[in-house]
């Protein structure tokens, strides 16, 4: 199994700076990407220029037009997944760019 380049420890200090500096939608846009490396395979995964949440909406910017297609087509798919994995009430949209 490959070492990824980022690996963080998400201990409660970790998380308690997070909330306190404001930093903690970052901390989950993070894992996003992580579960996003993962899943898709690595040329796919190297189209994902950026993931970010702002108002409780995911932002995933994507330089493909074919990848970006196909995540548009399944937003509800892929927005259920990181509802399951991180919470509802973390996320209620997913906007794809």
């Amino acid at each position: 199994m490959k070492k990824k380049k980022r690996e963080y420890q998400s201990s409660e200090l970790v998380k308690s700076f997070a909330r306190i500096y404001g930093f903690e939608d970052k901390l989950i846009a993070f894992d996003i990407k992580d579960f996003l490396e993962d899943y898709l395979d690595e040329s796919l995964f190297r189209e994902i220029k950026s993931v970010n949440i702002e108002n409780k909406c995911i932002i995933i910017k994507i330089d493909s037009p074919l990848l970006k297609n196909d995540f548009k087509m399944r937003k509800t798919f892929y927005l259920k997944k990181f509802q399951d994995k991180f919470g509802t009430e973390q996320f209620h949209d997913l906007q794809i760019f």
